[in-house]
């Protein structure tokens, strides 16, 4: 029994010293390893340095190189006479050229448009003013045709009157009031025809009868027999009048 514990005991030993053996073995490459990495850090460090250094004939190369491929590159932009920029100018241009024709063509379509409108209206203004204008002349034209007759009645009754009896109040009242009436009427355009003693004029004058005349000579108004009458250059009514044959 005291025997197999010596055994045991041994036997621990030996594996306890062999696990020393082995941590220290271990300790000392673990050691070995850290001290190559520390030596081969410099060593790239100088590697990476000597390969940023560019010697001066090697740095010429590579500018000389890409000259000539500058200009290389600049003999297509050149053909013609011509570079690719003002090519593309040119061409940029020429668009904006031809949009700014089609542009001025429509707008000078229309202004010709709006000439016209402004001209159809203008006519329309004007015809529309003549019109008007007609229109009223014709209804003025109308009354008048209607107060011609009542100026006639005044006329006719003062003829009537005596000269003894030209001072009467009432005589010299209807005298105003026809004058009055006369005077509005010119105001308005109201104008009577000169007849007695003018040359016949059919424009103006109606003849119904010739007569004889030692006073005036022939074809000469000899008598007025109804007064006539113009309202702006126009005949409201004919003057009827004898003509001396």
């Amino acid at each position: 029994m005291a025997e197999q514990d010596r055994e045991i005991l041994e036997t621990e030993k030996d594996a306890g010293e062999r696990s020393a053996s082995r941590e220290d073995s271990a300790g000392q490459d673990d050691r070995r390893q850290d001290g190559q990495e520390q030596d081969a850090f410099p060593q790239e460090e100088q590697q990476s340095r000597e390969e940023n250094q560019e010697e001066p004939g090697e740095a010429s190369e590579p500018e000389g190189e890409g000259t000539d491929a500058g200009e290389g590159e600049e003999a297509p932009e050149t053909q013609g006479g011509m570079t690719w920029a003002e090519r593309k100018a040119a061409k940029k241009q020429a668009k904006q050229d031809k949009k700014a024709d089609a542009y001025k063509e429509k707008i000078d379509q229309l202004e010709d448009r709006v000439k016209r409108q402004m001209a159809e209206f203008e006519n329309f203004r004007k015809r529309s003013d003549r019109e008007k204008q007609a229109m009223f002349e014709t209804g003025a034209k109308s009354v008048l045709e209607k107060i011609l007759p009542v100026i006639d009645n005044f006329e006719r009754g003062l003829q009537t009157v005596l000269p003894e009896n030209r001072e009467d109040p009432f005589v010299d009242g209807m005298n105003r009031i026809y004058r009055q009436l006369l005077t509005e009427l010119e105001n308005m355009g109201v104008v009577p025809i000169e007849a007695v003693g003018k040359e016949f004029d059919p424009n103006f004058h109606n003849a119904v009868m010739q007569v004889e005349s030692e006073e005036y000579e022939s074809g000469i108004v000899a008598q007025e027999l109804l007064r006539g009458y113009t309202y702006r250059d126009t005949v409201v009514r004919h003057s009827m009048v004898a003509v001396v044959a």
